[in-house]
């Protein structure tokens, strides 16, 4: 057992923070052996009830929930900061030929590294992430997370159509390679799998028929995808399917959505859409910092909220522009705030600190079907966290010094943070292990 003290963040309810300014947070292993929080509160109060455990003393830091990403591309790592005009032409000139390079395994596993350090350099310690279409980079991906202890998810690409020859797969084979790796992966250790069909448009309806099957075969495992990005996505799904209600539609009459269907971006939506999200329990992986960097368009939270569906915080990397969760509450801030008129309307509000960091911690755990698993330092989540030194910069240490309350804290923390205000990434079961 071990005990660390600190100011300690987490989350009593939904955006509704607990803050302990001088904090005790006691991890040990639960009767399966995995490490989780026994014991979350005052210093003073809780000391007397573990009196033979060392205490790890962080003056001046806060222990925090590590970050969960619902929605990052590994295989995109150098396809950040590529120009272009929209989604379709990214796709096309950058994200396409560079997903090429992963059919061979050494790349898959240099890449892999990269992106497993990069989440753990910001915070991130659970991700449900896209690979490519080829096996190999789901091998290399889950290969690399099992020696870091992290909670991964992610899953073989699905595209059998309107795809260049290189990431273009077979529609029997991926769906033969998708049972496999499933049955390889899901469920070992920290990891499971996603059913990934990258989009409508890139899928046959043999393909997607078969992802639906699988889908109902397998309902621990999560499904994932993208839908309502773009408008010009839109038209094109439109005319694939012209009886289709919505794009969200055709997914839903596939069987491919329900709890554990994580789909993002989400932006054009109607109410009839947003209904279909709640009734079927599908959530939303809202992904700012790509919105604005492509020009998609806002989501839209006070229509999400109206009709209640769930949704948490992603990068989106590459077509987002950050790793840190940081960099993605602001954005998630400026979309919130933006008023929309014309033919997507959208009114603005102003998302509280607290509110955004629920959605990159608990609310997107509670969005995965994880809630009171990761995302929190409440008693029996599993202990994963950060240390976060408000003092990381000159200018953080002298805003946060005049921090009057938890939100000013939070905001100032979100506005000005990135990689640097992370001292430390703890996995408790790399720890222990």
């Amino acid at each position: 057992m071990k005990a660390y003290r600190a100011s300690i963040l987490s989350f009593s309810g939904p955006a509704q923070a607990a803050f302990e300014e001088d904090g005790l947070l006691v991890v040990g292993p639960n009767e399966q052996g995995t490490q989780v929080v026994q014991a979350v509160g005052p210093y003073q109060q809780l000391i007397s009830r573990y009196p033979g455990v060392a205490v790890q003393h962080w003056p001046g830091r806060i222990i925090a929930p590590g970050f969960v990403d619902m929605h990052i591309h590994y295989p995109q790592l150098d396809v950040i900061g590529s120009p272009a005009e929209g989604l379709l032409p990214w796709l096309e000139n950058y994200t396409f030929p560079h997903e090429k390079r992963f059919s061979a395994p050494d790349y898959s596993a240099e890449a892999a590294t990269f992106f497993i350090a990069e989440l753990l350099r910001n915070g991130v310690t659970t991700a449900l992430t896209f690979a490519t279409s080829h096996p190999e980079s789901v091998n290399a991906l889950f290969t690399e997370a099992q020696k870091h202890s992290l909670r991964l998810i992610t899953g073989k690409v699905l595209m059998d159509q309107n795809s260049p020859d290189g990431v273009r797969d077979q529609t029997e084979k991926s769906l033969i390679d998708t049972e496999a790796l499933i049955n390889k992966w899901h469920g070992v250790d920290r990891l499971g799998y996603a059913i990934t069909p990258r989009f409508v448009p890139s899928c046959s309806e043999a393909q997607l028929r078969g992802a639906g099957e699988l889908a109902a075969q397998y309902p621990d495992v999560w499904v994932q995808s993208h839908v309502a990005e773009n408008k010009d996505e839109i038209a094109w799904v439109r005319q694939l399917y012209p009886g289709a209600r919505s794009y969200l539609g055709v997914y839903d009459d596939f069987g491919l959505l329900r709890p554990r269907a994580i789909y993002a971006h989400c932006i054009h939506f109607d109410d009839d859409d947003r209904a279909l999200m709640r009734s079927t329990g599908t959530a939303a992986a809202v992904s700012p910092t790509s919105n604005l960097f492509l020009g998609s368009g806002f989501f839209d939270y006070a229509g999400a909220d109206r009709v209640g569906f769930q949704y948490g915080l992603a990068s989106d990397v590459g077509g987002g522009t950050s790793f840190s969760p940081f960099h993605t509450m602001l954005a998630a801030y400026y979309v919130g705030r933006t008023t929309v008129e014309g033919l997507q309307t959208k009114p603005g509000l102003s998302l509280s600190p607290q509110h955004l960091w629920w959605q990159h911690t608990a609310g997107a755990a509670q969005a995965l079907g994880l809630q009171g698993v990761v995302g929190n330092l409440q008693p029996g989540c599993e202990a994963d966290f950060v240390v976060l030194n408000p003092q990381a910069t000159p200018l953080l240490a002298r805003k946060t010094a005049q921090a009057n309350n938890l939100d000013e804290l939070l905001f100032a923390l979100i506005v000005l943070g990135d990689d640097r205000l992370i001292e430390k990434t703890v996995i408790s079961q790399a720890e222990s292990a």
